[in-house]
């Protein structure tokens, strides 16, 4: 059932509700459901239609959970839900429940929705009975019936199973619905068997009755003696009607069936536009022969079930391509973070329409940056089709590469708004970027449209980090709006950073803020570790059910193994100026020497050097020296020259002369380590010297 959430707002004076005691007396259970609060009131003719009693039942929706398996409970949130958006008074349905001896059983609902003066629903008041009679009374009386009612109550058969069946989604829903207690069997069929056609086979999907499987049948030749095989091959229907002429048609089949008491079979091939995708037969033990109304009635069953299981086919291997275009536009693996534990999670709608994908365009990303950084991202393509997680792919990449440039987290989001304004497409996206210094602590994050993050301290207390937001990204180039201010946060050793879409917050009939309370309080009690917390609030989505995906990310800062700065010392070296060139060296002398590298003296030296006149020969602008000391397993000292060229240095061989092109090969003959940073519109040259660990 729908998990309503938790709320500060105090019960009406006159909740639960109290019905006439006549509903009592015609076994008619009622319920009020009290939206705000979150509680489910039932009375004891209730408790008895859910087979549950009261000392059972905690007095929450989701308690419902151990009565009503989960496909009625999406179906009747779903009716639920719907009928509070489209402003309805009242809905009404037949849904099963599994009594506490394992049975299913028909039960059967109606609701009233009452609103108040805004028109926002705050109760639900309505009844609940057992529908087993009802149906059981129907079944009576169609075998009660003359032969021409019950040829017309054999008919409204066909009718129901075809309506049911247009709500098959998956082949596994169509076989469940044949194989309802209210479906096939009111034909007098004692069983069902169903394979569908692979690559010239017949792969069975339903066994038929108990103890009834023979060895090897699983998978078979069209072409070997079995009655499936027979129609499929001949695209003819075939009806036994006898146990005689079962054995003496199928020889190998029959002898497994003797102790079923099968005394006719219906075998009926399934298809589509000429071409069968697969047979059914139909089983039975207190009938011999079929009469001509009888087969006509099978063969437009055979018809309906064969075009429900086509488009069932249909959406399974489109729901397969589309989860696999979302898993491909998704990060393959998260990298580890020094000094950080990581938990991601993706889950798609649970609930949809006839043309739900099950996709969707939110997505999430874990940048690693240099100086012991890292971005996170969290963002929601509009729309829940192929098109959005196409756009999706699309926008991760092109935000990763402008953080991995080096830019500012408010420029990030600037130029990918402007991207996917050019992209030539109507769609927009909500975005929040957090750029992370695990050193430090310190998080500047930007957001574009999106849901506030969340920061649990390592107390176990939540709290909601709000974030003056721009528009989503594309709507901001649109209308010119590209500001997009950046908020600091700031997360102590132990502190958690959960970034999510708003598929795990909102809630039919409840708003974003009683939604995100609803989730701070869920993190607050939830477990410390990472991944826990995240498989912990994935279940609670997927419990609750809904029509919009989520993507959640989680980030705990672990200090204790988090580069450290021992030491930091800067110098901005303009070009043509000797004497800026000439302090540069006496700081890398003094600092090399105050931070105990004597003994490295000269190669540090030299190596800076090199960098420094490669950065002011080959490059129009400044360059900036930073000198730092890192301790991690071992004590490092860190040399980078930063310059505004974007073209990368290139390790070459010496010229003709012995004395072109040396500059690198000593770079990487010294250090101990090297590389290249994009830094915005420019670059920095790095390397670090192992150096004792005193001074």
């Amino acid at each position: 059932m729908v998990d309503r959430g938790a709320s500060a707002l105090s019960l009406p004076d006159d909740w639960p509700a109290h019905p006439e005691p006549i509903l009592a007396l015609n076994r008619m259970g009622s319920f009020d459901w009290d939206l705000d609060a979150g509680l489910f009131h039932m009375d004891d003719q209730a408790h008895e239609a859910f087979d549950m009693r009261p000392d059972e039942y905690d007095g929450s929706p989701e308690g419902l959970a151990v009565r009503v398996p989960p496909d009625e409970a999406h179906r009747l949130d779903a009716l639920v839900a719907r009928a509070i958006k489209d402003g309805s008074e009242n809905y009404g349905a037949y849904f099963r429940i599994r009594c506490r001896d394992g049975n299913l059983r028909w039960t059967h609902t109606q609701g009233y929705i009452r609103r108040d003066e805004t028109g926002r629903p705050r109760r639900i008041v309505g009844i609940v009975r057992d529908a087993t009679e009802e149906l059981d009374e129907l079944a009576a009386r169609r075998e009660e019936a003359a032969p021409d009612d019950l040829r017309r109550q054999q008919t409204n058969v066909v009718q129901l199973a075809t309506a049911a069946l247009a709500h098959a989604r998956t082949v596994r829903d169509v076989i469940d619905v044949l194989k309802d207690t209210h479906g096939l069997t009111h034909l007098g069929a004692t069983s069902l068997v169903m394979g569908l056609v692979e690559a010239g086979r017949i792969r069975l999907i339903a066994e038929g009755p108990e103890g009834s499987f023979v060895p090897g049948t699983r998978v078979t030749r069209i072409d070997e003696p079995y009655p499936m095989s027979e129609v499929v091959r001949t695209l003819t229907p075939r009806f036994i009607e006898s146990p005689q002429e079962f054995a003496a048609g199928y020889p190998i089949l029959w002898p497994h069936l003797t102790d079923l008491n099968i005394t006719a079979a219906a075998y009926l091939p399934l298809i589509v536009q000429a071409r069968p995708i697969g047979a059914m037969g139909l089983l039975y033990s207190d009938r011999r022969g079929f009469t001509t109304e009888e087969r006509n009635i099978l063969l437009a069953l055979g018809s309906s079930i064969a075009q429900s299981l086509q488009r069932a086919m249909f959406y399974e291997q489109e729901k397969d391509i589309a989860q696999g275009l979302q898993q491909a536009m998704l990060p393959r693996t998260i990298p580890s973070v020094s000094g950080a534990d990581v938990a991601v999670r993706y889950r798609a709608a649970t609930i949809g329409g006839s043309q739900g994908r099950d996709i969707g365009g939110d997505w999430y990303d874990l940048i690693p940056l240099p100086g012991g950084r890292v971005g996170a991202v969290i963002g929601d393509v509009q729309g829940h089709d192929t098109h959005a997680a196409a756009v999706m792919g699309q926008l991760r990449i092109v935000l990763r590469a402008y953080a991995a440039e080096g830019h500012t987290p408010a420029t990030v989001m600037a130029r990918a708004s402007v991207f996917l304004h050019e992209l030539d497409t109507d769609r927009f996206a909500t975005c929040l970027y957090a750029e992370a210094d695990l050193a430090t602590g310190v998080v500047q994050v930007v957001r574009a449209g999106h849901i506030d993050p969340l920061v649990r301290s390592a107390d176990g207390t939540c709290r909601r980090a709000p974030v003056p937001g721009g528009l989503p990204l594309g709507l901001s180039a649109e209308f010119g709006s590209l500001d997009y201010p950046a908020a600091t946060v700031e997360l102590d050793p132990g502190d958690t950073l959960l970034l999510c879409t708003d598929g795990l917050v909102e809630q039919p009939g409840f708003d974003l803020d009683d939604g995100m309370r609803a989730l701070t309080a869920l993190v607050a009690a939830g477990p410390e570790d990472v991944r826990g917390l995240a498989d912990q609030l994935i279940e609670v989505f997927e419990e609750r059910g809904g029509d919009d995906d989520v993507a959640l990310l989680l980030l705990r800062r672990r200090s204790a193994h988090a580069a450290r700065a021992g030491g930091r010392l800067q110098q901005h070296v303009a070009p043509g100026d000797p004497e800026a060139l000439t302090g540069a060296r006496h700081m890398i002398r003094a600092a090399v020497r105050a931070w105990g590298a004597r003994d490295r003296a000269d190669e540090i030296e030299l190596v800076a050097d090199e960098l420094i006149t490669n950065a002011l020969m080959h490059t129009e602008g400044a360059a900036i020296v930073t000198l730092r000391v890192l301790t991690d397993s071992d004590r490092r000292l860190r040399v980078e020259v930063e310059d505004t060229s974007s073209a990368l240095p290139r390790r070459r061989e010496a010229g003709e002369s012995g004395v072109s092109g040396r500059g690198l090969l000593l770079v990487d003959l010294l250090s101990d380590v090297w590389g290249v940073e994009a830094r915005g519109g420019g670059k920095c040259v790095w390397c670090e010297f192992i150096v004792p660990g005193h001074g």
